[in-house]
């Protein structure tokens, strides 16, 4: 009798090992994208830009019937990638740098959730509902799209996300509405201290990587804040800010051509192919180095 207990708890027990190892796709690599308008994705999106390996998926946040996706499902990584109108956004050539190098079994999964103009405070669980409150009523209709707190609904997403795959890293690209703050790296750190708890993840595996803004050598608005967030890694041990020189502006000088965004996506792919132990076979010029990409 003992036997056919002991037998009956191990078939158990190996069942539900089968059932949690294929739900979690170990080769299924997921990224988490936040922000504002860049990564959100601004520019026009292209024919070349439609063209994606099946390999490259991407994590729908809402339901777009214009697009035929609903919220929660993954699909082929077409953009947009953010909500249902949005541009091309770095998380683009990001995904695709990292497909046409990484091992032919691995599967990268995006995960964006961003708005257009918001600062930082957007995304801290103590702020969001202030900054929320005084928004202009275009960000808040892109907030309410989010369930009112767009940080809750990345966690709630990645929570989804994490079923099917494993969280490798994060991507950020906001600033141009935090100009000239200090304090910014702090509410950053704040924001991936909070990720990192609140997905039950260790900050020595998922490393964050965060984009300069439009460069001075574009004429960026912004370009000054790029020595603000070059200090990023002083306060994060692993955080990789990526170079935006030479990455073309739209005629605003706040954000990127397509062009400008293939180029900022593919030195975030770069990056991360580095920190994920593979060497690239294309590209290779537009790598960054160092912590700082310079």
């Amino acid at each position: 009798m003992k036997m056919k207990y002991l037998s009956l708890c191990l078939f158990v027990a190996f069942n539900l090992y089968i059932c949690s190892a294929s739900a979690q796709n170990k080769k299924f690599y997921i990224f988490l994208c936040f922000g504002q308008s860049n990564m959100e994705g601004n520019a026009h999106i292209q024919p070349q830009d439609t063209v994606v390996d099946p390999r490259l998926q991407v994590l729908e946040t809402v339901d777009c019937p214009n697009l035929k996706r609903t919220k929660g499902n993954w699909y082929t990584a077409v953009p947009p990638l953010a909500r249902c109108n949005t541009g091309l956004t770095p998380a683009d050539y990001f995904g695709r740098t990292l497909i046409a190098n990484l091992p032919h079994d691995i599967t990268v999964g995006i995960v964006n959730v961003s708005v257009a103009g918001c600062k930082i405070e957007l995304f801290q669980k103590n702020s969001y509902k202030d900054y929320a409150a005084t928004a202009p009523s275009w960000m808040v209709n892109m907030i309410n799209e989010y369930g009112g707190n767009p940080y809750g609904h990345l966690v709630e997403m990645a929570k989804l996300a994490q079923k099917n795959g494993v969280i490798k890293g994060i991507l950020l690209h906001q600033g141009e509405s935090n100009p000239n703050d200090t304090l910014w790296t702090q509410k950053v750190k704040s924001i991936y201290d909070m990720l990192i708890k609140d997905l039950r993840l260790k900050s020595r595996k998922v490393p964050l990587l965060a984009g300069q803004l439009v460069n001075e050598d574009q004429g960026g608005k912004c370009a000054a804040m790029n020595q603000i967030i070059d200090k990023l890694p002083d306060v994060i041990p692993n955080a990789y800010v990526i170079n935006s020189s030479g990455c073309t502006s739209a005629p605003d000088k706040l954000h990127f051509t397509a062009e400008g965004y293939r180029i900022l996506g593919t030195r975030y792919g770069l990056k991360m192919l580095s920190l994920l132990g593979y060497k690239s076979v294309t590209a290779t010029d537009a790598v960054t180095t160092g912590s700082t990409g310079k």
